[in-house]
């Protein structure tokens, strides 16, 4: 077939075909039209300009702009508590407060960082509250978009961590748009997630938006924190605002619930006297404060420390720290502190899933068990993540760590001079299993250091030895590295997803990363790579906003811990536990993360597969976070 010899059309030149060819059909449909016809088609006065054709009888001409719409006056609130970064993937249904925090607002506390998930949104801003200490705000998109963010809400419930959101909706049915705003509308828009969810609020005024918004963000900041869900109905965001401007109320913050002093001086006793005292933190430190006040505890007690990791609790590398010792500490004391436990009972007692499922106490008869928690203030019953009733013998219901000075004070005065020679005695026996242990640890980690594919204790310890002169961040979650690197400072590790909701990793170090990036702190996250599969979109945001993370991949090519899941059904079935990758496995094609992260515009290599090429690669990864953008490390692993 020969090349045509005409030349190719340019838009101009195309336009103008177009124009001619609809005045040829013109012409044509006219010249068809009968006389008569053609008579009454004609205007009447074909030589007067076009405006003076169309007259409205009634004189009244439709207002289409509006110098000052509601959701102005919603950005003043969301500035007002002290917003830095909002969260969201874009939606009609919060168009107006959308374009008043980039053109009223200026795009600045707030900024808007674009996500491409609403799950994604949420989950960041789970991570940057971690960190922070306080919410961001998210908006999504009517029902649509709070169904994709259920799951990340779920996640943030669970884990007890603030999130201020907004999602927009239509409520009055005789102004919504016909088409999809229905179905993107709804009578109850919170119902949703009203079971996962502190606080939610439908505001039908502006006046109702601000006391609204000013109480969320206050229920959000109390312990327990959790997430909180205000409506934006596009009528208030798109009416403008009338003479008289609505008033912010003040914020005035909720004092932490404590401890019964009562309950305060008799934990104090028991743990006073007690020969083996052992105190487990899970959600302890919400801030830099509970994490000293922990310390300034244990120092008193001399007593055994057990981290369950849900926050930074505890200084890794304290001599008091036994977590690596946790079944022998539990098993020996005789009083146990538990404090922001979330499972108490399976912390203490044996449970072993087979096919007649068993359990047996762990802890020594007659240990007396206490628990201070803020949980039991606010526990719903439809989602039932408050785990099984223990047997306790004092119960707070009250925050840890705004308990804890008072517990300090109480345990003070009661120790004698002869109580605080047994205490340094057992303070030092403390001290040396602690060294016993993370010897052991370090042997354990030295297990298939060259093979292939690479050992994620291999992939810890070559991380750890080129960051661990920086001022660093974990911004994930994972065993090795509790257990090999120094973490002593609050915001080294942020806990895990709470619900166990796959794809919070990503996004959630995403998050994390946003908050650290004002310190300047260097933002790590080893990464799952089912869960980034969940949503790849966060790479993207990474890229465009200019977010300094280092993401080094757990790359095992499967959800692991379902392959184990089919091999132990498989064991109890007799039966072939070869199979248990079908449906459980991320190969044949295998995933280039490397590739994936480079085609989102982020700095990608891998994948790795021989050690020795692992340190290199890291090297180069940090120097590109160094200059302020994002870097992904994809490492072929060991299972776990």
């Amino acid at each position: 077939m020969s090349a045509s010899k005409k030349p190719p059309v340019g838009r101009r030149g195309f336009l103008k075909g177009a124009a001619g060819a609809a005045a040829l059909v013109t012409t044509a449909a006219t010249s068809a039209t009968p006389a008569a016809a053609q008579e009454a088609q004609a205007p009447r006065n074909a030589s007067a300009p076009v405006a003076t054709q169309e007259k409205d009888p009634a004189g009244s001409v439709e207002v289409l702009t509006a110098d000052r719409p509601g959701s102005d006056f919603m950005v003043d609130v969301i500035k007002a508590l002290g917003f830095e970064i909002i969260f969201a993937n874009p939606g009609s249904s919060f168009r107006g407060l959308h374009e008043s925090v980039i053109n009223y607002g200026g795009n600045k506390k707030p900024e808007f960082l674009t996500c491409c998930h609403e799950e994604s949104s949420v989950a960041m801003a789970h991570g940057y509250a971690k960190i922070e200490g306080k919410p961001a705000c998210v908006l999504a998109h009517g029902t649509v978009g709070l169904q994709h963010a259920s799951m990340a809400i779920y996640n943030a419930y669970v884990d007890r961590a603030p999130v201020f959101m907004v999602i927009g909706n239509t409520l009055d049915a005789a102004t919504r748009r016909p088409g999809v705003e229905w179905a993107h509308s709804v009578q109850d828009a919170a119902s949703l997630v009203r079971d996962f969810t502190k606080f939610d609020d439908c505001p039908l005024s502006l006046q109702h938006f601000a006391e609204s918004s000013v109480r969320a963000y206050k229920i959000a900041m109390t312990p327990p924190t959790m997430p909180v869900l205000l409506v934006a109905d596009g009528d208030v965001q798109e009416t403008p605002m009338g003479a008289e401007k609505p008033r912010i109320p003040k914020m005035t913050w909720a004092a932490p619930p404590q401890g019964d002093t009562g309950a305060v001086a008799e934990t104090a006793r028991l743990l006073v006297n007690a020969e083996n005292p052992a105190i487990i933190a899970d959600r302890c430190a919400r801030t830099p404060a509970g994490l000293q006040h922990l310390i300034e505890l244990a120092d008193v007690l001399q007593c055994a420390v057990i981290n369950q990791y849900g926050r930074m609790n505890f200084p890794s590398r304290h001599p008091l720290n036994q977590t690596e010792r946790a079944g022998a500490v539990i098993r020996g004391a005789d009083v146990i502190l538990g404090l922001e436990m979330w499972d108490f009972w399976g912390t203490v007692n044996n449970f072993k899933d087979q096919l007649h499922r068993t359990s047996r106490p762990i802890s020594k008869d007659g240990a007396k068990m206490i628990a201070i928690s803020a949980t039991d203030l606010n526990t719903r019953s439809n989602y039932q993540d408050f785990q099984r009733f223990p047997d306790l013998d004092i119960s707070m219901a009250a925050d840890s760590e705004a308990t804890l000075p008072a517990l300090i004070e109480a345990c003070k005065k009661l120790i004698t001079a002869d109580r605080k020679r047994v205490f340094e005695e057992r303070g030092k026996k403390l001290g040396e299993a602690a060294k016993d242990a993370h010897d052991k640890m370090l042997v354990d980690a030295s297990y298939a250091w060259d093979a292939s594919p690479i050992s994620t204790a291999r992939l810890a310890m070559e991380l750890y030895g080129q960051i661990k002169g920086k001022d660093w961040s974990l911004v994930s979650n994972n065993p090795w590295p509790q257990r090999l690197w120094n973490f002593d400072k609050h915001y080294q590790y942020i806990g895990g997803a709470g619900g166990a909701g796959v794809g919070y990793g990503s996004p959630a170090a995403v998050g994390a990363a946003v908050a650290n990036k004002k310190y300047g702190r260097l933002s790590v996250n080893i990464q799952n790579d089912g869960d980034l599969m969940y949503a790849p979109g966060v790479l993207w945001t990474e890229a465009h906003h200019k977010i300094p993370l280092l993401t080094v991949m757990h790359n095992n090519r499967a959800y692991h811990q379902e392959v184990m899941h089919l091999q132990r059904m498989a064991n109890r079935h007799q039966r072939d536990i070869t199979t248990a990758e079908v449906g459980t496995t991320l190969k044949n094609p295998n995933i280039d993360y490397g590739a994936l992260a480079r085609s989102m515009g982020v700095h990608g290599e891998g994948p790795i597969t021989d050690p020795k090429d692992l340190g290199p690669a890291i090297a180069r990864a940090m120097e590109i976070v160094a200059k302020g953008e994002p870097a992904l490390v994809d490492v072929v692993t060991q299972p776990r």
